[in-house]
């Protein structure tokens, strides 16, 4: 998804004060925004303070009971261990829902390199669930022209890392007749309504507002201003005529960092003004950097990332290498007082990706016990992720550019409307 400099630390803020610094820049220690996280505390970024600061609401555990008993299936992990831990009306999509009535998810990517790594694969992971669990469309932007303004890419560039992104994203396994991903530089010439939103959402929005919240300056170039409208789009079911008709009344559910939120803020706060439906969201936490929770995997330091594109040996030496400890200086010293699940690395990343709730409750007693070593805990998460990554390679492979064409394609997709 997009990425904008100088996001505010929350749109009530940036009304209220007229405040145009970065996330954080409060009594926050964190740094939030969708280019930059970072942190003081060594056990990552302070959620419950960024629920508070940003306004939504937590995950609570009345609302993963709804979750479950409204769907009748047992929910995602990673919903489950809120690591989707904060939400804007999930419970009203849930309604929606329970009520038999429609709805679709949208979420995005924004293409900056070839190789994504698990951070990227995190969101996509959890929406192929929902989308398996709910059984509805889904839309996947791509925002290859956001990277052309904000990156030093060419247009072709930009448009050509969103079709190496797009078979990345296919290989997660997304239903083909369900789903459907765009670029922004293509999908902008192929669908009228496309564009016709963002101009409804740009004439809505004052440039004080977008100032407000994404702290544009007077050096800033007009693209950078326009784009926010173009990220917001998606959430309104008549931007895709072509899967819904004429409607103007089909909600969505956006699974994204919380980074993004800004955007969909001013998206709810636009949508009704113009006939449409509030989008809900659903929050994810930062995987952390390999390093250490004081900031989030990125594409621009491979010590920081594992990518999809590693070989098994680049994994193993990655986590032996960079990975940081919660253990203790001395096997003895481990043996006697265990170590910090809070601050390891290791057990971080399997909290994201270790599906079993009872394997992954025997590793924290082993590990804060002493019973489980530094190295045997790395080890269970190398042979995890290896396995992981060697998979989504295999289906990666397998992914043609006709396929890559096929998902595409402006196309009526397969739903019960």
């Amino acid at each position: 998804m997009a990425e904008i400099n100088g996001i505010t630390e929350t749109l009530a803020a940036a009304a209220i004060n007229g405040e145009t610094s970065a996330a954080g820049a409060g009594d926050s220690d964190d740094v939030v925004t969708p280019w930059n996280v970072q942190t003081k505390s060594a056990a990552g970024v302070d959620y419950t303070k960024l629920i508070r600061l940003f306004g939504s609401q937590p995950v609570e555990t009345a609302l993963l009971d709804k979750f479950e008993q409204v769907t009748g299936k047992p929910m995602p992990h990673l919903l489950r261990r809120k690591i989707f831990f904060s939400h804007r009306d999930l419970d009203q999509i849930l309604n929606v829902y329970s009520s038999k009535k429609p709805f679709y998810l949208y979420t995005g990517r924004g293409p900056s390199g070839e190789a994504m790594h698990l951070g990227h694969l995190i969101p996509f992971l959890f929406t192929k669930q929902l989308q398996d669990l709910f059984d509805i469309p889904l839309v996947i932007q791509l925002t290859d022209d956001e990277k052309f303004l904000w990156k030093d890419l060419t247009l072709e560039k930009a448009n050509e890392l969103a079709k190496e992104n797009a078979k990345d994203i296919i290989a997660v396994g997304f239903d083909p007749e369900k789903t459907f991903i765009f670029s922004d530089l293509d999908f902008m010439a192929q669908e009228p309504s496309f564009y016709r939103n963002i101009l409804r959402v740009q004439k809505a929005v004052t440039y004080s507002q977008a100032k407000g919240v994404f702290g544009f300056t007077e050096s800033d170039h007009i693209g950078k201003v326009g784009f926010p409208a173009i990220q917001a789009v998606p959430a309104f079911c008549s931007t895709f005529p072509f899967i819904f008709g004429k409607r103007k009344d089909i909600p969505c559910l956006i699974p994204c960092g919380i980074d993004q939120d800004p955007y969909f803020r001013i998206t709810r706060d636009v949508a009704p003004k113009l006939g449409f439906c509030k989008p809900s969201l659903l929050h994810s936490s930062f995987i952390p950097s390999l390093q250490g929770a004081q900031t989030k995997m990125s594409s621009s330091d491979p010590q920081s990332s594992i990518y999809l594109t590693d070989t098994p040996a680049q994994i193993k030496n990655k986590i032996n290498k960079y990975a940081f400890s919660g253990g203790r200086q001395t096997v003895e010293e481990h043996r006697e007082k265990g170590g910090d699940c809070d601050v390891d690395i290791s057990y971080q990343y399997l909290t994201f990706f270790l599906e079993d709730d009872a394997r992954l409750e025997q590793i924290r007693q082993d590990y804060t016990n002493g019973k489980l070593l530094t190295g045997e805990l790395k080890k269970e998460l190398i042979v995890l992720l290896q396995a992981l990554v060697q998979d989504h390679q295999k289906r990666r492979a397998a992914v043609t550019d006709e396929m890559v064409e096929q998902f595409m394609k402006p196309r009526k997709l397969k739903y019960d409307y």
